[in-house]
This record gives structure tokens, sequence and C-alpha cells, in this order.
């Protein structure tokens, strides 16, 4: 098409690659994979003559060239201010009438007589999909739109978000003036996915290019792109179109249309680990890929979908990131990857491992947790309880303090997202809107949202599956959408079931619920929670953790600060057991949930932190008993030991009727050596193999078995150190308790021990 036409929309079939100054890269390309008979869903394109007739018409550019001019992109307020003022400005706005008709036209025949059909409403830019640059991704998509007005108000929504924070930073950063870059709003039919994925003609990790590497999840492929969940990776050979590997993920949950736009939805049990789609489609997808490729001379990045046995290719535009240096010999893998990953823009301490990428956004305190949305990588000074939340949807976390037993490394680990602590700089290196790759595992944060990072399976350690010892290797869990994941690992049960989280959700203070008559609502949803626990692991125990918040954390619940005080030191105040002792109609609330659960699940059993005294636990069991609990043979009841008095003075509790025991060390280790390990001044003499945690740990393994009770280890410690798992298996420990992502290892540390 030659430029002279300029019209307000052009369908797929009359555009082509010739045509990105009209359609943006992502119309160019879809219109040129069109001609050339790749199978790409109907679609036309409101072109970048309509936007200029937009701009033009409510004569705009003096306002937005005058307010981002005066606009500092490295102050986040400015830069979010002007972001809103620009976007407030196109989005009052009124369509001029052309751009109105031709676009509804363009939809009615799109959607055919007598229907309005469901459409994406896609931005494609000016200078996006090109390669070495990497605008994809910066403005907004839409799916299942429906009806003439809805599509006019999203090729509008498409406009502004040309000028979202984050392109506008991305701009002047790469120093590409504003008004360079123009808007086409690309208006496709949508595929009613029964699975999505993306395709990359090159494997983009070793840059090998006789692979061609296919990623698929159930659903529509937002998941993907959000890391919501793990996709199925196929690795295919070029020429043959052999599967060389295959790694199945197991999905619990996808995204799907519905009337309202799309919802999370879960996948039926009996579909989760299975394949996502045929080894003939993925295939005929490589085959696809591969003519894509050749068609484009380059090596392209691909999105898919799958509806009812046919493939269809949603978009395609070149790899950014390849590397062009000599190809990757096996040895030098690791120094390679390094490379490939650029240099990192931030160093810390790995604290919880993965790999994920977001927008920055950089929180002060927790009143601002609000602003954290789902993706988001969160940057703070250190976290606390308030903050978790915003933890919960933030798809990493990096902090300037603490270290790998900081409250920000122990809720990421429990929430299974990456987290990078201790990087001193975090919040002044780290701006607003940046887009970052955190690698929890190294500790390194880059800049970029295409780095990778991870080794090959060469690199990667391998663990013998289903490997059995004489020592039970339980976890740590608090979230119940983590309890059917991790159920399904190598592991004997539930060592540690924290309440905190739990509690957190139900959403009120237990005293202000009581004083609210609300009380049955939290039994019931408390009940409920360890209910998918129990029920996920089956015959296996699980041993809840009363709960131990502390009174600053008790504060942040809904009517909190009306029954909690202020404490000058909430680790050593009004906590743990002594709780349960002054306020025994709050303990017999989670009681009460625990009896209601074990009347259907036998394997849920209770466990009492912060026990100063043994009369302070007889006092405690006293109460469990009213409730009836030990009526039932089955039941166990152990003690946290993590006060220097439980060591010792462990044989005195013990005679007030325990099963057994599980060692807090990271308190243990605080109160033993009188040290705070989120105090940056004081951490490193936080020590748990120090030669006084041994002699404790020796001691209470050995009064265990004197009493002939069960003896286990919940703190950070086991799951870090593999020579004190080693030591504590030596010494006739009966379990550990650990991290999910430390199951294999650990596991494999132990099996080593045993035999030795």
């Amino acid at each position: 098409m030659t430029a002279k036409l300029r019209p307000i929309v052009a369908f797929f079939k009359d555009i082509d690659k010739g045509d990105l100054s009209l359609a943006g890269g992502k119309g160019a390309n879809l219109g040129e994979m069109t001609q050339a008979g790749f199978p790409v869903p109907p679609g036309f394109a409101v072109t970048v003559e309509a936007y200029d007739i937009f701009i033009e018409e409510n004569d705009l550019l003096k306002e937005i060239t005058a307010i981002l001019k005066s606009t500092d992109v490295n102050d986040p307020e400015q830069l979010n201010g002007a972001s809103k003022k620009v976007q407030k400005l196109i989005l009052g706005s009124p369509v001029p009438d052309i751009i109105f008709k031709e676009t509804v036209k363009a939809y009615r025949q799109l959607s055919g007589p007598f229907r309005k059909a469901l459409v994406a409403v896609r931005s494609s830019a000016t200078a996006e999909d090109l390669p070495g640059a990497s605008f994809a991704g910066q403005q907004d998509t839409y799916l299942n739109v429906k009806g003439e007005s809805n599509l006019i108000d999203k090729v509008r929504a498409c406009w502004a978000s040309l000028f979202t924070a984050r392109a506008i930073f991305y701009r002047v950063q790469n120093k590409i003036p504003h008004e360079k870059v123009k808007l086409c709003a690309i208006v496709q039919k949508m595929i009613e996915s029964e699975v999505s994925g993306v395709m990359f003609t090159l494997d983009p990790v070793s840059n090998d290019k006789d692979r061609v590497i296919v990623e698929a999840v159930w659903g529509l492929g937002e998941m993907i792109v959000q890391g919501s969940v793990v996709p199925d990776h196929y690795v295919v050979q070029k020429d043959t179109f052999a599967i060389l590997s295959k790694e199945i993920s197991d999905q619990s949950i996808k995204l799907v249309r519905s009337e309202t736009g799309n919802k999370e939805v879960e996948v039926p049990l009996k579909d989760r680990d299975l394949q996502k789609i045929p080894n003939e489609a993925v295939e005929k997808l490589a085959r696809i890929g591969q003519k894509i490729q050749e068609h484009y001379y380059f090596p392209q990045d691909i999105e898919w979908s799958y509806e009812k046995g046919n493939l269809y290719i949603i978009q395609s535009r070149p790899i950014t990131t390849i590397n062009t240096q000599k190809e990757i010999k096996a040895t030098d893998l690791e120094q390679e990857n390094a490379k490939l990953a650029t240099t990192p823009f931030l160093e810390g301490l790995g604290a919880s491992p993965g790999i994920a990428t977001g927008p920055v956004v950089v929180l002060k305190s927790a009143k601002e947790i609000g602003r954290v949305k789902k993706g988001d990588v969160l940057v703070a000074p250190m976290t606390s309880p308030d903050f978790v939340p915003a933890m919960r949807v933030a798809s990493a976390i990096v902090t300037d303090e603490g270290g790998p037993t900081s409250h920000a490394a122990i809720v990421s680990r429990e929430l299974g997202i990456p987290c990078v602590v201790g990087t001193d700089e975090a919040t002044k290196k780290l701006k607003e809107g940046f887009i970052v790759t955190v690698d929890g595992k190294a500790g390194k944060v880059y800049l970029g949202g295409k780095v990778r990072i991870e080794g090959s399976k060469e690199v990667t350690p391998k663990y013998r599956k289903n490997l059995k010892t004489a020592t039970k290797v339980y976890v740590n869990l608090a979230e119940p959408e983590r309890a059917q994941e991790v159920a399904k690992m190598n592991v004997d049960g539930v060592g540690l079931l924290r309440a905190e989280f739990m509690i957190a959700d139900i959403g009120i203070h237990p005293k202000q619920a009581i004083k609210e008559k609300k009380q049955e609502h939290f039994i019931n949803k408390l009940a409920s929670d360890l209910e998918i626990f129990c029920k996920a692991f089956g015959d296996r125990p699980v041993v809840y953790r009363a709960t131990d918040f502390k009174t600053n954390e008790y504060r942040s619940l809904p009517g909190g600060k009306e029954w909690e005080p202020v404490e000058p030191n909430p680790m050593l105040g009004f906590r743990g057991a002594f709780r349960y002792v002054a306020s025994p109609e709050v303990f017999n609330l989670e009681l009460q949930a625990i009896k209601k659960v074990r009347e259907k699940y036998k394997n849920l059993h209770l466990m009492i932190p912060f026990a100063r005294s043994p009369l302070e636990l007889a006092k405690i069991r006293k109460i469990v008993a009213g409730e009836g609990l030990f009526t039932d043979p089955s039941f166990k009841f152990w003690m946290m030991v993590e006060i220097p008095t439980n060591v010792i003075l462990l044989e005195e509790f013990i005679k007030v009727g325990i099963d057994g025991v599980s060692v807090g060390s990271n308190d243990l280790t605080m109160l033993m050596l009188g040290t705070d390990r989120d105090n940056d001044e004081v951490a490193e003499a936080f020590d748990e193999r120090s030669p006084s945690l041994l002699w404790a740990l020796r001691r209470i393994i050995r009064i265990c078995h004197k009493h002939k009770i069960t003896v286990s280890i919940c703190g950070q410690s086991v799951s870090t150190y593999d020579d004190l798992v080693q030591y504590l298996v030596r010494k006739g420990i009966t379990s550990v308790s650990i991290n999910p992502d430390a199951v294999d290892r650990v596991r494999e540390v132990i099996s080593h021990a045993e035999n030795i």
C-alpha cells in the first residue's frame, strides 16, 4: 500500500511490512503474515492516520508537548503526574465522526451480518517490533471487546496508553522524541483459546539456532506474560522437527473469557498435569515458526493460539536479545549465561529462588501498599507483616536491608516468589516504572524485561525422584493457594503451618470479631483454609502452629488498634502462649476451627509457640483438653522450642504432656546469641551453627529420645545449611521442616547422611 492513500482503516489483507508508518510494527507484521498465507485471525488496523486526525482535531499536540517538556522523568511523582494529565486529555477528547464511521463500518464487516464480534484491541506503535527496539508490551491491549461503543472507547484507550509512565520514561531514556512515536490500534477477531503460548525460532537462552522453543499454557496467553503460571516447555529440532525434550507443567489456574472481561478459573484436576497440546501441534507450530523466520530473514518471537484443533498466529516480532558472539560451549555455559544476562544493575543476597520480571514500585512505608499491582516488583527498605497484602501480588521483592532470614526473605519463600535482600541502595537506584528482572537465587537485579538468566539442564542439579529416608522431610507452609502444588512434592507432611496469613485473610482482629459477634465467620473461614491443607496432604500430618502474631502485627488487622498495646520490643512482648492464657476466648476460636476440621480430617495437629514456662504450657493444655481434642488418640500436641528456657527446662515441659517438639531456630538463635537478624548493625552475629546452638540442638535431641517423643526443626537453617542437616541427622533428629524449594536437595543430603 502506498503512503499517499493514508486510509483511516485498513484490513490486514491490504497492508504489509512496508506500512510501518501507517499500521505500526504489530499491524505491519500481521498484514505481512496474512498476505504470506500464515494462519492469522482476521482483523483491521485503525491506522496512524486516525491517530493524527484525532490529535489534530482536538488540538492536543501543544498541550501534550508542554506537559512532557516540563517533566523530570527521574522524579516518580512528576512522571506519574504527567502521564495522568496526558492520558486524561486523550480520554476526555471526542473521537471525530470520520474515524467513528470508518471504524464501525470495518467492525460490522469483520463481524458479519446480525453479529457483534468479540475482538482484541491491541496497540501498535510505529517504533515497536523492530530489531534492536523493545516497545512491545509498553502500550495496552484489551481482550473480549464487544459492541461499537466499546470498540471506540478501547481504540481511544490504546491511543492514551502511548503515554503511560513506563512508555514516557522508556522514550526519554532511549532519546526517542515523543512526537516521533505514533500509534495504530489493531482490531483482531478473538480466538477462544483452549491453549495459548509463545514460540522462539532459536533458543533464547543458549542462542542455539538449530532449536525452536515452544511454551504453552491452558487458556489465554497473558498468564505466560505475567509469569502467573509455569508453561509447558518443548524443545524442537529444526529440519527434522523432532521434539527433543518436554517439560510438562502442573497448571492449577488459567485465564478465560467471561461476560465482564477475563477471569482466573481453576483448571480441572484431571487436566492439570496433562500436556497442553499434542505432539503433532507442537511439530506444526515449529514448522510455521521456521517459515515465519525464513519469511523475515530474522529469528522471531511469536505468540500463538490453539482452538478446536486449529493453530493461529497472533503476532510475531524479531527477537531483540540475540547474542552475536561465538557459540557457547558446554564448559563455558555458566560464564556465557552471565554475559547473556548482561551486567547486574544491583546486587544483594539471594533470599528466595526464582526469576521474575516486572515494573518497579518503590514503597517508603506500608501505608503505600495499595500502589502495588499484580506483577509489579516491590522495592522497599525492608518489609514487615503490614506489607504482606502487596507481597502477595508482587512478582518479586527487593529490599535495602535484611538477610536470608529476614521477614522479606521468609515470606517470599512461603509465597514462592523471587527475593533479593540486603542491596543497601535498591530504593535509591531503582526508579518507579523501571522494568527489571530479579534473580532471587543469585541475588541480582538486571535492567530490562527480556533478560535470560537461568542455566541449562547441564548445570542444573539433579536429585533422585521419590527418594525415601528414615528422617522425615516436612515443609513449612502458610498460603492455602500453594497446598496442592507442594503436596505433590516428595514430602512427608507439613511440619510448620503458619497461621498468620490465614488469620490476616479473615480480615478482622479476633477480639473485634467477638465484639461484633462474628466469631462464627472467623471460625468457619479459618477451618475452610485448614481443610485445604489437610485435604491436599491426605494421611500425611499437618502441624498447625497456633497464632504467633506480635502486638505490632495484630494492630495492623482491622480493629486491632483498639485491642493491642504499643510495645517497645514486640518480639519479647505479648505473644505466643502467653496470649492463649490471657485471652482464652481468642485461642478458643482457633481450637473450634481445628475441632471442626478434625471431624473430617484426622491429620491436623496443634503446635504451641513461645511457651515461657511449663506452668504456662500446662494451662494451655487444659484449655485444649476442654475442647475434647485429646479424646481422639490420633491428635498430636507439639511445642515449639525457641526460648533458652525451653532448652534448659525441656524435661519439665515434656512432663506437661506433649507428643513432640520442633525447634524454631530463628528465634532460638537470636535469643541465645542476643542478636537481631533483621538489624544490619548486628546481623552478622546471627549464626545458627554457633557452638552454643549446636550444644542446644544436641541436648534437645537427647532429651526427646530419652522421653520417646518426636523432635523436629523448622527454622530457616535447615533449608540453607547442608552441613547442619547432616549433623542433625547423625545426632538422631526425627524430622526437618523446610521450605518447598529445598525439598529435593535436603532429602538427598539426609539420604547421604543416613548411609554414611
